[in-house]
């Protein structure tokens, strides 16, 4: 049997082709994915473990420091006492922030999440070796800067030039006197990194004499765990000391949770691109096995069991499915390669690095190849099993039983009863307690859909079929008789194509329909004309608000800055601000007592929200631990209604500064004066210097920042879709193409008795058409009830969120699937129409 099912396959080579090709394009997904993850996991393990190779001990400020005079902080007293410890060979004190860097453009390198900074610690030869110098030296003054490579390329700088930069204020401007290397991963991703002596390093990113890491390095035989142990003892309250190992252990466990997430959302698309060729697969089986009646029925006659017979279908699915596989993972190698640039374009921000092909990569994908050929034929397997020795060599093919109609049916009725019920029940939910059932509901919708597509692909190919005969006249009827001939093969081929658009509909109504709720969001309590935040969220310098309101044309500027503490065990914010100002800006609804008695750290005003949680009113005390380990117990003044802005408590700048490393505003609400408002936001932009750092948006900006992300996302999810709907127009290809072999003889006699060449290539593509457009309004109206009914449990944490039907890109999706019909139909048709007439007639 196994000889039977090698040369069966290599005799049916031209048909299987296109089934071939849906496993090997998803196959090449799943094999792309694990290869790209494992490449994405070794660059980062990579860097990270040359960046960890002379570290014992780390030392950080942890936890909250208490108000004892000890040591409270990573100063200079304390890497004496560090060095001073038994199997200390060296202290290094590490300084580091999120500098932005300003590229030839004025953007700032690395986005908004900015660049490294890090401070240059040459040793005894005038060298850091962390930083291998390519160019110049290392930075030895306040004016001085040195640069990756990469980052030096964007800036347009060579030694000797300029460098724009800010941190979280005014731009500075500094000397390039040196490029290195570095093994960061960020930089690598696309970051920048830049280096300045400890001085400047420590104005910039933190207090002067303050390091932000110890790395202590230890002598030779020197037992980590104990010497860790041994630090950790002699540090003050607030402090940790976390050992090489374990930093690595932390950081190698991070990296598995990066590439986790990352592999877990490929692999859902490749595991829809599989669903989707288990149509293909088990189509391609079945009309091969109806075609190959007699020659199973001959086998049956000399002696085949019906196990031999399952066996050698089974047989020839694996090693089609082993073959694929092969030649989808060699192609998954390119997919893993061009994922890496496509996931950076969307903000990744994932190290480059040689591809790592694990050995159980190679095992998935191979095996998943296999697996999924083998039981996509499981059923037309048993099929060809069932064939009765004399009626197979007296018949060809018989018309589906009546009864598997309609036990069909019955199931199908039930699971679309039971999915539509479910889904009925969601919208009951407001919440996402009712994930689970809408999950389940999708899951059951588009299974009773697809076991129901023979039943619904009747009257859809009918009511297109009336429009094909006006249209092609006797080829659209001969076209329409075709598709209702065997409703399973044409509702198996349609099932394929309705699952990437129900998908792709679904996710479009849900992306417009929250796109339209982002875009009446704004900042719905700002009455200020603009927002003036930072790009790296590090917030801004007070200077930025100074500057601003004296700028021409504003009529204020107020900051707010914010902290947080606790309450009751309970978190809560604090934002502080200029109060009597605040009512430009922000539309502030009192409801109770007044916030012009809000003043220095002594009181306070609170929102109703967090009023009515913590049982506040005007007169009441507010205890608050703040995170720094100090207290503060104002009194409550007034009640706020809750704001977006706002956070839950309110207060003047001197309640929140002391709580803060250095006193930074989240944002700065500007308001223009009247007539001014248009043009401001450039001359805004010139105040500060061009500044990388700074964000100046509008209302306008500040919406359709909110719906441009959700673009970003949608259009992603298009193109990993977009290989389940190549796989499926290829299980259309496929499907009439073998078709066309079936009925050689059929269209040899319609060539006899006048239908013309034209005809026959016209009733395939009208035929191709029908199935691609049954599949298309079937899954366009799944993926809007799905969409419709699951976006009812963003009601409460998205009020704005209402469904809108994009009829424009619906509109869109019916015309590509009516192009997918024609273009699907482009070999088969050629194909019938180049049959020879009398070969056709005599045709077996």
């Amino acid at each position: 049997m196994f000889r039977t099912a090698l040369r069966n396959l290599l005799a049916h080579k031209t048909r299987l082709m296109m089934t071939a090709l849906a496993v090997l394009l998803g196959t090449a997904f799943v094999s792309g994915t694990l290869v790209f993850s494992d490449t994405v996991g070794g660059a980062y393990r990579d860097r990270l473990s040359k960046s960890l190779d002379d570290v014992a001990v780390s030392v950080t400020a942890g936890g909250p420091r208490t108000d004892a005079k000890e040591q409270s902080a990573l100063d200079a007293g304390m890497v004496r006492r560090i060095a001073a410890i038994p199997g200390v060979a060296s202290v290094r004190p590490s300084v580091s922030g999120l500098p932005m860097i300003a590229d030839r453009h004025g953007d700032p390198v690395g986005g908004e999440w900015g660049s490294d900074g890090a401070n240059y610690v040459p040793g005894k030869d005038g060298k850091d070796s962390r930083y291998p110098l390519v160019k110049g030296r290392g930075p030895a003054a306040e004016g001085e800067i040195a640069l990756d490579g990469k980052t030096a390329d964007k800036v347009g700088a060579t030694l000797g030039g300029t460098v724009r930069m800010a941190v979280d204020g005014p731009v500075v401007t500094k000397k390039l006197v040196g490029i290195v290397k570095t093994d960061n991963p960020r930089v690598s991703a696309g970051a920048g990194m830049a280096l300045f002596d400890t001085a400047t390093a420590q104005k910039l990113f933190g207090k002067p004499g303050e390091y932000s890491e110890l790395v202590v390095s230890a002598t030779r035989g020197t037992d980590q765990t104990a010497l860790t142990a041994k630090v950790r003892a002699m540090l003050p309250k607030g402090f940790e000391a976390t050992s090489g190992q374990q930093l690595a252990n932390s950081q190698s466990k991070m990296v598995d949770e990066q590439t986790s997430s990352i592999r877990k959302t490929l692999l859902i698309f490749a595991g829809i691109s599989l669903f989707v060729g288990v149509f293909i697969i088990a189509n391609t089986f079945t009309m091969l096995i109806a075609q190959r009646t007699r020659e199973i029925a001959l086998l049956r006659a000399v002696g085949a069991t019906r196990r031999q017979v399952v066996r050698s279908v089974l047989i020839e699915a694996g090693l089609l499915g082993l073959v694929a596989s092969a030649l989808g993972f060699v192609l998954g190698l390119g997919v893993a390669k061009g994922l890496h640039p496509v996931l950076n374009l969307t903000g990744g921000s994932l190290p480059d690095g040689p591809l790592v092909i694990e050995p159980s990569a190679v095992l998935s994908a191979l095996a998943v190849g296999v697996v999924v050929t083998v039981l996509a034929a499981w059923l037309p397997s048993r099929k060809a099993a069932r064939i009765a020795p004399v009626e197979a060599l007296a018949s060809v093919e018989a018309a589906p039983a009546a009864r598997g109609l309609v036990v069909r049916n019955s199931i199908g009725a039930v699971l679309t009863a039971l999915g539509v019920g479910l889904m009925l029940y969601v919208t009951k939910f407001k919440d996402s307690d009712g994930i689970n059932y809408a999950m389940a509901g999708s899951a059951l919708t588009l299974a009773g859909l697809i076991v129901l597509a023979p039943l619904l692909s009747r009257p859809v190919v009918r009511l297109f079929g009336r429009l094909a005969i006006r249209v092609a006249g006797i080829s659209g009827k001969l076209a329409r008789e075709n598709a209702l001939r065997n409703p399973r093969r044409t509702a198996a081929t349609a099932s394929a194509l309705m699952i990437g658009l129900t998908l792709i509909t679904g996710l479009t109504v849900g992306a417009v329909s929250a796109d339209r709720g982002m875009s009446t969001m704004g900042e719905p309590d700002m009455t200020a004309d603009y927002k003036v935040s930072s790009n790296s969220y590090q917030g801004l310098s007070p200077e930025i608000a100074r500057a601003l309101a004296g700028q021409p044309g504003v009529a204020t500027a107020v900051p707010l800055r914010t902290t947080g503490f606790q309450h009751e065990q309970r978190p809560g914010s604090v934002t502080g601000t200029d109060v009597r100002e605040l009512g430009k800006v922000v539309d502030v609804t009192v409801v109770s007592g007044s916030l012009a008695d809000v003043r220095g750290t002594t009181a306070v005003a609170v929102s109703d929200k967090f009023a009515a949680e913590g049982r506040l009113t005007v007169g009441s005390t507010l205890p608050m631990a703040f995170y720094d380990g100090k207290k503060a117990t104002p009194r409550v003044v007034a009640v706020y209604k809750d704001s977006h802005i706002l956070s839950s408590v309110l207060s003047a700048p001197a309640l929140v500064d002391p709580h803060q490393d250095k006193a930074r505003d989240d944002q700065v609400l500007v308001k223009a004066e009247p007539g001014k408002a248009k043009d401001l936001a450039g001359k805004i932009k010139e105040t500060l210097g061009k500044n990388p750092v700074i964000k100046v948006q509008s209302q306008d900006d500040l919406r359709r920042a909110g719906a441009g992300s959700i673009d970003d996302i949608l259009y992603l999810m298009y193109g990993l879709l977009g290989m389940a709907v190549v796989i499926a127009v290829i299980g259309v290809v496929n499907t009439l193409a073998m078709s066309v072999f079936e009925r050689t003889r059929e269209i040899g006699m319609l060539r006899a008795i006048g239908l013309d060449r034209r005809e026959v290539k016209r009733m395939v593509r009208v035929e191709s058409v029908m199935i691609a457009m049954f599949g298309a309004v079937l899954g366009v109206g799944a993926g809007v009830f799905l969409a419709w009914s699951g976006g009812h449990l963003l009601r409460s944490s998205f009020p704005q969120y209402e469904m809108v039907v994009p009829w424009g890109r619906i509109a869109v999706f019916l015309l590509l699937a009516l192009a997918v019909g024609v273009l699907a139909a482009v070999w088969p048709a050629r194909r019938a129409a180049k049959l020879d007439t009398l070969e056709a007639i005599g045709a077996q």
